[in-house]
């Protein structure tokens, strides 16, 4: 198992989209770890503070080659990160081991007609917000007391397929702009692989957000992140699935909310039967009477997002994924 540092540049990073034509930024092995370098705020770093700019940023939103602009999203991504022996059909789990702003400063912007009431808050709005490393947490708004605990995570883990120039925007089956808060530090994401090499990419980081992401953006920074990729032939998936320390999470996407839950419910019925060994019927009673189901996010179009989690404390013993 080697141990990889990979910088954000003009080299390794990809605006907008997943597209299987992007040379990969890094090549590993299954087993390998990773220190991941992201960026966010392309569209916006020409309004940003000192403190939000660092020469890489700047030198990537001014310079950026046109082949490395792979859709029409707003999200920097770094990667594709190529995995040695990954096919259609695996699964590449990636197992969060360490997650960090890398500056003391984020932004929440308004865009019209995005947001869970476009109709309602329709003027461009771009906040520029402190954050307090030491302490760990951010006041909004500036100067009211209220105190927002950091818990950083990233937005957007995903592969590629094989459509070419996918919007980093809506999430899949591909995992992508999941926006799901608690794959934070000691969590692991499983992705089902489509084509050759996996070509995983991440970015998006969040410093803090509630569920749903309701105005479109968190506290959106800067991270860094400390990764291991293993390659899963063992396993065999439709959809993402996640494992926090405390809770298996099945994710749900739909062009409705009441889309996204049946599809995150259908997951956890069938995680149950294959990992816990119930029936269907059995483990739909079970998620009435110990799965949370909660709105991941509402504005990532056209797909919104639910999650389904179970605690594995109810469990009789630790499933092995």
């Amino acid at each position: 198992m080697t141990h990889h540092i990979l910088k954000a540049s003009c080299q390794t990073v990809h605006l907008g989209g997943f597209s299987h034509e992007l040379e990969p930024a890094l090549v590993v092995n299954s087993g390998d770890s990773i220190d991941v370098e992201t960026y966010t705020g392309f569209y916006i770093y020409d309004k940003a503070p000192p403190e939000f700019l660092t020469a890489e940023l700047l030198e990537i939103c001014q310079h950026l080659p046109t082949k490395r602009k792979a859709g029409p999203g707003p999200h920097l991504l770094t990667g594709p990160i190529y995995v040695n022996g990954a096919e259609p059909g695996d699964v590449l789990e990636v197992k969060l081991q360490d997650i960090s702003p890398r500056l003391p400063v984020g932004f929440n912007a308004i865009r019209p007609g995005w947001g869970a009431l476009p109709q309602q808050f329709t003027e461009p709005r771009l906040r520029f917000i402190p954050l307090d490393l030491d302490k760990g947490v951010a006041q909004f708004p500036n100067g009211s007391g209220i105190s927002i605990p950091l818990k950083p995570f990233f937005g957007i883990l995903g592969v590629a397929t094989d459509e070419t120039n996918r919007s980093s925007v809506p999430p899949g089956v591909y995992g992508g702009n999941i926006d799901n808060r608690e794959l934070q530090a000691g969590s692991s994401i499983f992705l089902p692989i489509f084509v050759p090499g996996a070509l995983f990419s991440m970015g998006d980081g969040h410093a803090a957000q509630g569920d749903g992401e309701i105005n479109v953006t968190a506290i959106e920074t800067s991270m860094n992140g400390t990764i291991q990729i293993k390659l899963r032939k063992d396993l065999q998936l439709s959809a993402p699935l996640a494992e926090t320390p405390t809770d298996i999470i099945t994710l749900g996407f739909g062009e409705t909310l009441d889309q996204a839950f049946e599809f995150a419910l259908q997951q956890m019925i069938t995680f149950l039967e294959h990992f816990a060994g119930l029936s269907a019927e059995d483990a739909y009673v079970l998620c009435s009477l110990a799965v949370n189901f909660h709105i991941t996010q509402v504005v990532n179009r056209p797909h919104k997002g639910v999650h389904g989690m179970l605690p594995k404390s109810i469990l009789p013993k630790a499933i092995a994924l």
